[in-house]
């Protein structure tokens, strides 16, 4: 396994570090490609690291921000990623950034798959890096365990970048079972992926990811597990 451990002894270190690599790495893919793509997750753990980015002073015209998975409700709703990364990153100096979302017009996020791949695969590759969360059942952007379509969203080499799932209800996923997330082929399309975790519960179960093997069950091992390209694992307490 390709994975880095950096842990921090409070948030605010942890923020810090996490901030300073994320603007390294597109700083890195703008004098290399003179733009850079920025692979974002919702959820309450990178806020803080959203806000400290959005005052940061980079080109942030030629950062392309995108969702890494979102609930197929429209923007302004509760639980929508859109808003969330609206209200938290595109804000300050970062508020010039390209923002692509995942909702579209389409009833279903099944009917929006295509039209969602068609606006991803605009985005230059290989995409920079790949911001990604693991919740409390072991799930990592909308892969959620048993869901359906997680089998195919969990391909390496799938073509498709973008997949309709639809989680089981549980107290992790809420009453939006119905998502759209990044397949793991297209998050290993990152050259930088950030996994962020913090307290202990999540540590607990990062560390039972790393110990089996059953993706299925906890889809976030199929991240973790991979060879192909480093994860580096950020937590604190």
């Amino acid at each position: 396994m390709m994975v880095e451990e950096k842990f921090y002894s409070d948030r605010e270190r942890l923020v810090m570090a996490l901030a300073n690599d994320c603007a390294s790495a597109l700083q890195r893919g703008i004098k290399e490609h003179d733009q850079a793509t920025f692979l974002v997750s919702g959820g309450s753990s990178p806020e803080a690291v959203y806000r400290a980015l959005s005052k940061r002073p980079l080109p942030w015209k030629q950062i392309n921000v995108a969702l890494v998975d979102e609930r197929w409700v429209e923007p302004g709703e509760n639980g929508s990623n859109h808003t969330f990364i609206q209200k938290s990153l595109l804000q300050h100096n970062a508020a010039e950034a390209p923002f692509l979302g995942m909702k579209n017009a389409h009833q279903s996020a099944a009917a929006g798959q295509s039209d969602c791949e068609r606006a991803y695969a605009e985005l230059p590759r290989p995409f920079d890096v790949c911001l990604l969360g693991m919740g409390s059942d072991g799930h990592t952007a909308s892969l959620f365990p048993h869901s359906e379509g997680l089998e195919q969203a969990l391909d390496p080499d799938a073509e498709q970048l973008c997949r309709a799932i639809t989680a089981k209800q549980s107290e992790v996923t809420g009453s939006h079972t119905e998502r759209m997330t990044l397949s793991l082929s297209a998050i290993l399309q990152s050259r930088d992926i950030k996994l962020l975790i913090t307290g202990d519960e999540k540590l607990k179960v990062y560390r039972e990811a790393l110990l089996g093997t059953d993706e299925l069950a906890m889809p976030i091992r199929s991240v973790l597990r991979q060879g192909r390209k480093p994860v580096t694992v950020y937590w604190a307490p």
